[in-house]
């Protein structure tokens, strides 16, 4: 029997990013966040949710741009400390340790060390409540040679990407493979 746990942001897993922006003095500036994904495929576009009062919030608007720095495991610990800190008062790129790379494509920054990145053009605002949803279409996607398939596209297992599971405030790594999408459920499709 299942049990109602009323109106709450309990589907799991949702995306640990790390999304990169410029402030309006031009220092880089990286931010943990977790309500985001994927939301159009032509053309390429992630949405991200994030509050007004971050300090991401304006220099996003401002730019019209954003990179998703997608950490893997290794870098959890960085990668928590950039939800933690405001880069309003710290370097965060200078207290984790890690590289802030220019985009050559868009104008914002993106994490060196992160083995996946999406370069995004701002491309809507869409108000929400607490939060304002920035879509941002995606101009360019880097990652590193060692975490791409035979197929040359990346490899789940080998980005190591982290999870966050909202509820429990905590961090988790994939899992095993499972199966192939769109082939393990061809056999309950009706065969004429």
């Amino acid at each position: 029997m299942k049990i109602s746990l009323g109106a709450k942001t309990l589907a799991q897993p949702t995306p640990l990013w790390i999304i990169g922006s410029y402030d309006e003095s031009g220092k880089p500036n990286a931010m943990a966040a977790a309500w985001g994904g994927i939301c159009c495929s032509k053309p390429p576009c992630v949405a991200v949710s994030l509050r007004e009062e971050r300090h991401s919030f304006s220099a996003i608007t401002a730019r019209k741009a954003f990179t998703v720095s997608v950490p893997s495991v290794r870098f959890a610990a960085q990668a928590d400390f950039f939800g933690i800190a405001s880069g309003r008062d710290t370097d965060k790129f200078a207290a984790a340790g890690l590289t802030p790379v220019r985009s050559k494509l868009v104008d914002a920054p993106y994490v060196g060390e992160f083995p996946l990145v999406l370069e995004c053009a701002l491309l809507r605002t869409v108000p929400l409540g607490m939060h304002v949803q920035f879509i941002g279409e995606i101009v360019d996607v880097k990652a590193d040679e060692d975490v791409l398939d035979a197929k040359g596209y990346p490899d789940a297992a080998k980005v190591q990407p982290l999870i966050f599971t909202p509820v429990s405030r905590a961090y988790h790594a994939v899992g095993e493979y499972v199966g192939q999408a769109f082939e393990m459920g061809q056999l309950f499709c009706k065969k004429d």
